[in-house]
């Protein structure tokens, strides 16, 4: 587990909460995601993982099958048009929720619950899916742009590099050595972006 994300709030079993899951009467409510923590990451350039500053290096996200054999077939002409709700983070939290998030890791995984993110709805059982020998991809954009409606949406810019998998364990070795070729972060999480969720929602505000 990164450093970065092993700071964060944990829930009853021990697990690390991310930075844009709200929380409602003291618990996290992993089936959501939040649009005023999703904005505050976007304006603040934060990592929707861990919270942390992104830096000026490129900015990461997971991409399911579908999009990652788009980039495969023609990578030097990928360009976000549509927009996504799916915000950027670091290399090494991507990595990491590409290998523990069941909804992420495997083509064969379906959704314990329905879910909601930013607009998006996932029914309760709905299977990821893979393209051929792809089941996702951690992959790396110079930038990001994002524009803010009934939802957050956001466009990658520049194609940096790209990591294909059809299960999530495959990047655990990249995961293992990411420490040793990332600056470790020098400052805590914000508290808005930690349990407090009238801080979170204060915080977007400020945004509006």
């Amino acid at each position: 587990m990164p450093p970065a994300i092993a700071a964060r709030p944990r829930d009853a079993r021990g697990y690390p909460v991310l930075a844009i899951t709200p929380w409602r009467g003291g618990v996290p409510d992993f089936a959501v995601t939040s649009p005023a923590r999703i904005l505050v990451c976007a304006v603040e350039r934060r990592c929707s993982i861990c919270g942390l500053p992104l830096g000026k290096g490129p900015v990461w996200r997971v991409v399911a099958a579908d999009e990652a054999a788009v980039i495969a077939a023609e990578p030097g002409h990928v360009e976000n048009a549509a927009g996504t709700v799916e915000p950027p983070g670091h290399r090494s939290c991507m990595l990491y929720a590409a290998v523990v998030c069941p909804w992420l890791a495997r083509p064969n995984a379906r959704r314990r619950l329905d879910a909601e993110g930013a607009g998006l709805h996932v029914p309760r059982g709905e299977a990821r899916g893979a393209v051929g020998e792809i089941g996702g991809a951690v992959v790396a954009f110079d930038t990001y742009e994002f524009t803010v409606g009934e939802r957050v949406e956001f466009r990658y810019r520049g194609l940096v590099d790209f990591l294909p998998h059809l299960l999530g364990e495959e990047h655990v070795q990249a995961l293992r050595d990411a420490p040793h070729r990332e600056v470790e972060p020098v400052e805590a999480c914000p508290p808005w972006l930690l349990s407090d969720e009238t801080a979170a929602q204060e915080r977007a505000l400020r945004y509006q």
